[in-house]
């Protein structure tokens, strides 16, 4: 088993138990049949998995966002709305994808922490996506904005950890594309 699958079979434990299930890395050894030596020359301890783990779907996010910049077939608009569709498919597969950065702060909150910079770095990466894409279009105040649309996303995962009800992803995404009208109204003056 390749250290990239352990990482996915870590986070999909993550997803579906919360932090709280961080796997040991003996449990670890006992579901991907590697001695705890082997899995010890990667991850010394439980927070060193925790971090790679999380920093690996941080990768995986920031490619996934990169992909979507550069997606010309896709309006702004659809690229905004991206993130929902993503939520939903993998509600739909029995994962639940709420915000395990959050999650990590309320273990390691102290702001010097390894995971609590990781999850903040992740956080501005977010924000920074919808801010670029909102700029793009020359919105008023499209830094508010992207706060406002970052607040849904996180709210949306927040709710996700707990109901894992794929209707939440719904009611976000008609939320997050209601202000985006309202954004776009307010561009053209229909707000003045």
């Amino acid at each position: 088993m390749q250290r990239e699958q352990i990482l996915e079979h870590t986070l999909n434990v993550l997803e579906q138990n919360g932090l709280s299930a961080t796997l040991s890395l003996t449990q670890l050894s006992e579901e991907t049949g590697l001695s705890s030596q082997q899995l010890r020359h990667y991850w010394p301890d439980s927070d060193a998995l925790l971090y790679d783990a999380l920093h690996y779907h941080g990768e995986q996010i920031d490619n996934w966002r990169g992909q979507v910049q550069q997606d010309r077939t896709r309006s702004p608009a659809q690229k905004l709305m991206a993130r929902y569709e993503v939520l939903k498919e993998y509600v739909s597969r029995g994962r639940f994808p709420g915000c395990l950065f959050i999650a990590a702060c309320s273990i390691y909150p102290l702001p010097d922490q390894p995971v609590h910079q990781l999850a903040e770095q992740q956080k501005r990466r977010s924000w920074r996506f919808t801010h670029e894409i909102l700029s793009e279009l020359a919105l008023d105040n499209p830094a508010m904005v992207a706060d406002q649309m970052e607040l849904i996303l996180e709210g949306c995962l927040s709710k996700l950890l707990v109901t894992r009800n794929v209707q939440d992803v719904d009611t976000a995404q008609r939320l997050a594309e209601d202000l985006f009208s309202i954004a776009l109204c307010r561009q053209n003056g229909a707000l003045a």
